[in-house]
């Protein structure tokens, strides 16, 4: 029932906001929650060591859900990091705050009771960025950032930012694995909806339907050969006079993520990272060798295998990218001018032009029609849409072509395109028929949430839980005190 969803929306929201504000850091607070490792340790601290289910109230803590523990200082900083991310708490409770904490560490408590595998290599790689992030904003200092999250050592900052990383990919692949083989039919899409009040039905707000045409200018064939060339010349270099692979990244490669660490990238066969000709050759290749040039859209790269660890494979790779001439870039332009001529002169339609004219692949086949990331279909929401290709449809008429405008791809390359709006659905009650995609996912959300409220009954009910002092005053949606 959406009603049921509204009553959710604290929950919902929260699932998605806490993850990001707890791998940010954004505030000078650090999380105090721990795995509980030593058991003895564990006994002066939180437990009896004569009856470990009984346990002995200990100033600061809040809470005991299996593994974990919760502090009382949690819940202040859980708020700090929220506002800290721009989300306010005004209208969220301390006892709401607390609750999703015991949610999050009943998640992770199960993760590992269900051998759930986070890798340490991968929540390292996390940390090392973040802390890359967070010294791009002190200049670089460590001694000013260790000071400003009150850390008395790099080691001791690394250790907390690694535990809170761990615990948060631990109720994160939890709560995914319990909702992944959720399903829903039609016949239960129809129920949610019949099942709404009428004067209950969201609504839904303005949608568009935009496509475009895209004009690139042409890399002539002696540009490109020349780059294979040359990173033929530097394979040559490695192979015969033991030139270093990672020297030649740092200086040559044009890869702005990756050169300044040699060219070097962490693969992982079961999690899709590189584009897929990238992937193909990186997995080919015995630890050691070097590839032959290949070509992605990004430009040519040459790949050496370093080392395989299982699933996960160390490469490093130098890319160069052909540079287009100028008199391309000004042939692109005047043939894209053509073909707007032609459309608004209706010798031919935007579709069919095109499917005869653009060069973007993706798009040409289905007419232009630009395919909305989000939902995976043509429709744009006016209010959700990408502020940039807002800005560049936002003063067109239905059916108007747009003037011949210029962008840069992602490899810095110019390119041209025109755009139309080709349908426009104004704000609207939920209709069944015509909205079906969009109801369909909500029914499915709500199914997830009976899903996981299901879930979280059963293991509440399984799982050692201590609430300690005045937290047992709470009001919780989940039956938190096993009454």
């Amino acid at each position: 029932m959406l009603l049921k969803t509204n009553n959710l929306k604290f929950t919902i929201n929260l699932k998605y906001i806490l993850p990001i504000c707890i791998s940010v850091l954004a505030v000078n607070v650090m999380s105090a929650q721990e795995i509980i490792e030593d058991e003895k340790e564990v006994a002066s601290k939180v437990i009896d060591t004569t009856n470990k289910q009984k346990a002995v109230k200990v100033d600061g803590v809040a809470a005991v859900v299996g593994d974990f523990i919760v502090l009382d200082s949690d819940v202040e900083k859980e708020r700090l990091q929220l506002e800290a991310g721009g989300y306010s708490t005004k209208d969220i409770t301390d006892c709401e705050l607390f609750g999703k904490l015991l949610e999050n560490k009943l998640y992770a408590h199960h993760a590992i009771q269900d051998s759930i595998v986070v890798s340490d290599a991968e929540i390292r790689r996390q940390v090392d960025y973040q802390i890359e992030q967070f010294l791009q904003q002190v200049n670089g200092n460590m001694d000013r950032l260790l000071a400003f999250y009150k850390k008395e050592d790099e080691k001791s900052f690394r250790e907390e930012m690694f535990a809170i990383n761990k615990s948060n990919q631990l109720a994160q692949r939890m709560q995914a694995s319990i909702v992944e083989e959720v399903e829903i039919t039609p016949e239960e899409v129809r129920s949610f909806f019949n099942d709404i009040p009428k004067d209950e039905r969201p609504t839904f707000g303005t949608e568009l339907k935009v496509a475009q045409i895209v004009a690139e200018p042409k890399v002539s064939k002696e540009e490109e050969q020349r780059v294979i060339d040359r990173l033929k010349q530097f394979k040559a270099d490695i192979i015969e006079n033991g030139a270093s692979f990672r020297s030649k990244a740092v200086l040559y490669s044009e890869d702005p993520g990756s050169a300044s660490r040699g060219g070097k990238y962490t693969l992982n066969k079961k999690k899709p990272q590189m584009v897929k000709e990238f992937r193909e050759v990186a997995f080919a290749l015995q630890e050691g060798e070097i590839s032959e040039p290949f070509k992605t859209d990004f430009g040519y790269h040459i790949i050496t295998l370093e080392k395989i660890r299982g699933q996960e494979y160390d490469v490093a790779h130098i890319l160069l990218t052909p540079k287009v001439a100028s008199e391309a870039v000004v042939e692109a332009k005047e043939r894209l001018e053509k073909v707007r001529e032609r459309i608004v002169s209706g010798d031919i339609t935007f579709a069919d032009a095109a499917r005869e004219a653009s060069d973007e692949k993706e798009t040409r086949n289905d007419g232009g029609q630009l395919i909305n990331p989000t939902t995976q279909d043509y429709n744009f929401e006016l209010t959700r849409m990408d502020p940039e290709l807002y800005s560049q449809i936002q003063n067109l008429k239905d059916g108007e072509v747009s003037l011949v405008l210029s962008e840069q791809d992602r490899t810095g390359n110019t390119k041209f395109k025109i755009l139309m709006v080709t349908d426009r659905v104004d704000e609207h009650t939920a209709d069944y028929a015509k909205d079906f995609l969009k109801i369909k996912e909500l029914a499915l959300d709500e199914k997830k949430i009976r899903a996981v409220e299901k879930w979280q009954k059963e293991k509440i009910m399984d799982t050692y839980i201590k609430i300690s002092g005045e937290r047992k005053d709470c009001e919780f949606s989940s039956n938190w005190l096993k009454k």
